[in-house]
């Protein structure tokens, strides 16, 4: 019995419509008119408390290894609490504010430089740019930060000068750090006071263009 059936075509799997998912299996909505844009005042404040905690732990250990070390070097160890004795005002002055002011400075600026992002702004989808668009530099992050301190040092001094306890100090230093965000509020295109004193930008990243922190760090290494 000869054969007379000639070969069916092999079936292929219909082609799927439904949107890519991401790797952790929800679906990614792709708009192409979505762009960057300026970040809002009250999301920096969110990213800011979030990356504050590292912070005061980061601050908290550096602090703890230079009184140890400052103990050790300056003063007289004793054996019972009442011989207890604080720091030298120098070394408070001249070592450990310097040590904390750097720990801030290497914190955000190996974040800046290598993602344009801290832990906290990758939460919430933020960057900051130069105005050209590119990651900062070392000088351009030094100098930013020295912006963003510089209404809370000001409104720290006249606090002081009011005031004069450290209690009323510390208020008016953290007054000065809600200004540099109300400021957005009045400004035309919604910069706070670092982003025009230190000719850079934070930036609100769509789903689409957000690139993680650990990638941003590999493709910096790249280039």
């Amino acid at each position: 019995m000869s054969k007379s059936l000639s070969k069916r075509p092999p079936k292929t799997a219909p082609k799927s419509s439904a949107p890519k998912s991401s790797s952790s299996g929800a679906p990614v909505q792709q708009d192409p008119n979505e762009a960057p844009s300026i970040a809002k005042p009250l999301t920096r404040v969110v990213a800011i408390l979030y990356d504050g905690m590292l912070i005061l732990a980061l601050l908290f250990l550096v602090g703890t290894v230079l009184t140890v070390i400052g103990t050790l070097l300056t003063m007289e160890t004793g054996t019972e609490s009442s011989q207890a004795q604080s720091l030298p005002t120098w070394y408070q002055n001249l070592v450990m504010t310097p040590a904390f002011v750097l720990t801030l400075v290497a914190f955000y600026g190996i974040f800046w430089r290598r993602g344009g992002q801290t832990l906290g702004m990758q939460t919430w989808r933020l960057k900051t740019v130069n105005n050209a668009g590119h990651l900062l530099t070392w000088g351009q992050s030094f100098k930013r930060i020295l912006a963003a301190f510089l209404m809370p040092l000001l409104f720290g001094v006249i606090g002081s000068l009011i005031g004069g306890s450290r209690t009323i100090m510390l208020t008016s230093a953290f007054l000065g750090l809600i200004f540099n965000y109300v400021f957005c509020l009045f400004n035309r295109r919604g910069l706070a006071v670092q982003d025009m004193l230190s000719n850079s930008i934070t930036l609100k990243m769509p789903k689409v263009a957000h690139e993680g922190l650990w990638r941003g760090f590999k493709n910096r290494k790249k280039n």
